[in-house]
């Protein structure tokens, strides 16, 4: 079973026996509380439906109790909070221009975006496989999206606010969030060419918005200031000291510049450019979450990371403010910051590409030159996912699931732009091709092989690293698409 069983078990078994004052100090399991409050207080409901599943699931000293009552009671779980995800994603569609010529149904843009989102591979195996309560964390995201969207600002505002409250990764997009409901609803106008109108500003549109924020927080963090624990609380939200990159490598910039390292140091070894006993023990390709220093290249602090990431986002802040184009500039903004936040953020878990690629979805099935960027990104994103799921029998599962959504996902969106230019360029289209012949390398042949024993880590460098590539253009296309992009006259004005 996946490690985030046990997570969640000794979750249920600290809010539900532990007074409020102890649920950020426990440590009698290796996996401590280390989300927001809403999200304790979700497993503390959930802990009172579990004890009559199987009470022992809910005693703190037994770790890594999995009976199959347990293991049904969290399975049912994500199934039934998923509820909210579904529900998100009708209201979604309801805001995708369902304009555009359709023989039938299934080439709507509607129906192709329900189906791109409720059989999200990344998602699917993620929570259904691998285990996780991600499903309706990215309900409560995307309703959040749906509500700004039909200009409901103050209920997007609020989803937003409960939702960061409920996993604290979500801040990565919450540039987006401010710079636009600060520019679309404290804003109530703009002048001809599109700029702002000043004296249009609300002040009791501000005072509503930051009444939201306050409340939502006070009734999160509230009780733990009143204790004397918000800094405890803020330590187990934020633990620098894991390290750069978790044990499988997200496929972001820092994949990128630990293979460089580790290249240069090979390099170096070989050379005699480096003396062997002042190489740093802890090697960031053992498969551990830990801190380590990099051997050539300048070891990376938070604060590097912090000041790249910010860096990185700015210029998609900066086009939301300056060049509006209502909630479509939003969900660009809102894909970069993801991306952006992905691509140099510290300790970031490979799962975090869903932060980007779920709202991407929004914007694939409504233009040919998105919907090229969302290949490239869901087909290497969902790739790099897959050594979560290591064991054998899981192989033809993962592959089966990942061939029918990627299939179906190039598929649906040429038939959608099928008068417009190709989705992808030759270049592209090879890159992605060449996932294949590197998954059957790393599952079939590297097993096989005298190096498994001595290297163990190649098969996710490899994977790592060559997703990173493919990341990381998408990336860049996107940012370039949208800073070279013009406003429309008519939009201007709007």
């Amino acid at each position: 079973y996946s490690t985030d069983f046990e997570v969640h078990r000794n979750w249920l078994a600290i809010t539900h026996n532990l007074p409020l004052s102890q649920w950020y100090y426990e440590a009698t399991s290796e996996w401590t509380l280390d989300y927001p409050p809403f999200f304790a207080w979700f497993e503390y409901a959930l802990s009172h439906v579990a004890k009559y599943f199987d009470p022992e699931m809910l005693v703190i000293e037994n770790l890594n109790y999995t009976s199959h009552a347990t293991v049904v009671f969290q399975r049912f779980s994500v199934i039934l909070t998923d509820i909210l995800f579904i529900y998100a994603v009708r209201e979604c569609c309801r805001c995708v221009n369902g304009k555009r010529a359709a023989k039938d149904i299934l080439e709507k843009p509607t129906f192709i975006l329900a189906v791109l989102l409720l059989w999200n591979f990344g998602l699917l195996i993620v929570d259904h496989i691998h285990f996780q309560y991600n499903g309706f964390l990215f309900g409560l995201m995307l309703l959040s999206v749906a509500r700004l969207c039909q200009k409901r600002y103050l209920e997007g505002a609020l989803l937003f606010a409960v939702l960061l409250h409920f996993k604290h990764i979500y801040i990565y997009v919450a540039p987006a969030y401010g710079v636009y409901l600060l520019r679309s609803y404290c804003f109530t106008a703009n002048n001809a060419d599109g700029s702002l109108k000043w004296r249009s500003f609300s002040l009791l549109h501000v005072t509503l918005l930051g009444l939201i924020v306050c409340l939502v927080s006070a009734l999160s963090l509230g009780p733990f200031i009143v204790l004397g624990q918000l800094p405890q609380v803020i330590s187990r939200l934020f633990p620098f000291k894991r390290g750069l990159c978790h044990a499988y490598w997200a496929p972001n910039f820092w994949a990128l510049y630990n293979a460089m390292d580790k290249a240069l140091t090979i390099f170096g070894l070989k050379c005699n450019f480096l003396d062997p006993t002042k190489i740093p023990k802890a090697s960031m390709t053992g498969g551990l979450v830990q801190e380590f220093q990099h051997t050539v290249l300048p070891s990376v602090t938070p604060l590097a990371t912090l000041i790249c990431t910010f860096v990185s986002i700015l210029p998609s802040v900066f086009c939301l403010w300056f060049k509006p184009q209502g909630p479509r500039g939003f969900l660009q903004c809102l894909v970069l910051c993801a991306l952006s936040s992905f691509m140099f953020g510290w300790h970031v878990h490979e799962k975090a590409i869903l932060l980007a690629i779920l709202p991407l979805s929004l914007l694939s099935v409504q233009r040919a030159k998105d919907a090229g960027v969302y290949l490239i990104l869901t087909t290497t994103g969902h790739f790099s996912l897959f050594p979560l799921l290591f064991t054998p029998p899981e192989l033809p599962i993962k592959i089966l699931l990942m061939l029918l959504f990627t299939v179906y996902s190039f598929s649906s969106l040429k038939s959608l732009f099928r008068r417009e230019r190709p989705l992808l360029n030759w270049l592209e289209t090879i890159y992605l091709i060449q996932l294949v012949p590197l998954e059957i390398f790393c599952e079939i042949i590297f097993p096989l092989t005298p190096w498994k024993q001595h290297f163990p880590f190649v098969p996710l460098l490899l994977t790592s690293v060559y997703c990173a590539l493919g990341v990381t253009y998408a990336w860049l296309k996107l940012y370039a698409s949208v800073l070279t992009e013009r406003i429309p006259v008519r939009q201007k004005a709007e």
